[in-house]
């Protein structure tokens, strides 16, 4: 399935002067890389929840870009396609907190009326995010045995980056929208955590998908990893992690987002049937954003690591396409 080294030992990301520890560099099963950034110098730092019901989309948002802070609170009815969205920019993203290690620590960040407090245990998470008009406060067990997917992506000895993508986890809780108490939980909610730490360059562009279902979820990424020799590609099946070695290829309509999209590759191919596009655009001046997120249903396969032939329809999540000047 991947030629990728597997890493299952702690290690630090960075050297003592900064540069990228060659240890660190391969994939894990959980979360095993404290992200010992040092100083400026494109550090990036983020924690991204997703959450998918059958009602709402949620997306959280807590970064630090060297710069600025972006922070963000986004949720989609998806009963009248009536979006919310809030954003605060705090320069040098001051008051920010962020941990060494994912799903070990509190994370904190607050600005524009905007308060996030994410404490993380070995048993799972607890979310709590304001904005005007929305509240979101839930819990996202972690269960026995889940496993996500860690991949550091060297681009060279001073740009790089660790990310974690854990697909398919549970989520409990309420979602309070202009006063109206929505519960979130049972086996059709799902939350995506998107846990990044990192040196990038200047200009880049990257692809994402997610998708979960009961007993199933997958994350698929592109174009970023192309040429590093990492991916981070990787079948969920039922808390096992199947990890996907291969580069993918993208195809989809930059005219027409909610046309399918095709994510193919050896033991991949996949199609996603979008039903909403958000579009997201940030620009500072030297920091900028153009992001096309898509909301959809998954159908097509994925191979797991024994050739089996793993069915995705009905999987509910997105794909994206992120343009980044930073």
């Amino acid at each position: 399935m991947t030629h990728e080294r597997e890493i299952t030992e702690p290690v630090d990301l960075c050297l003592p002067n900064g540069r990228l520890n060659p240890a660190a560099v391969g994939w894990s099963r959980r979360p095993l890389h404290r992200a010992n950034l040092r100083g400026w110098g494109r550090a990036k730092r983020w924690e991204y929840w997703g959450i998918v019901t059958p009602t709402h989309i949620v997306g959280l948002v807590v970064s630090s870009l060297d710069y600025a802070g972006v922070h963000g609170v986004y949720v989609l009815d998806r009963r009248t396609g009536v979006e919310t969205d809030r954003e605060a920019v705090v320069p040098l993203a001051r008051g920010a907190v962020f941990p060494p290690v994912s799903g070990a620590g509190p994370v904190r960040a607050s600005g524009s009326g905007l308060a996030f407090h994410i404490d993380q245990r070995p048993d799972g998470t607890t979310i709590r995010a304001a904005a005007p008009g929305v509240d979101v406060d839930v819990e996202v067990p972690l269960p026995p045995g889940h496993e996500s997917l860690g991949v550091v992506v060297p681009w060279s000895t001073r740009r790089f980056q660790y990310t974690v993508k854990d697909v398919g986890r549970p989520v409990r809780g309420t979602l309070r929208l202009d006063g109206t108490a929505h519960p979130i939980g049972g086996d059709d909610s799902f939350a995506v955590l998107d846990h990044g730490r990192g040196k990038w360059p200047y200009a880049v562009r990257w692809n994402w998908a997610a998708g979960s279902g009961p007993g199933r979820a997958i994350q698929l990424g592109g174009r970023w990893t192309d040429g590093t020799g990492s991916t981070e590609n990787a079948l969920l099946l039922d808390g096992r992690l199947h990890k996907i070695g291969t580069e993918l290829a993208w195809r989809y309509d930059r005219a027409d987002w909610l046309r399918p999209w095709r994510i193919t590759g050896t033991g991949v191919d996949v199609e996603f049937h979008p039903f909403h596009e958000r579009v997201a655009r940030t620009n500072l001046g030297v920091l900028a954003n153009e992001t096309h997120q898509c909301f959809g249903h998954f159908s097509g396969w994925v191979c797991a690591a024994d050739g089996e032939r793993v069915d995705l329809d009905g999987l509910v999540g997105w794909a994206e396409e992120a343009r980044n000047r930073w």
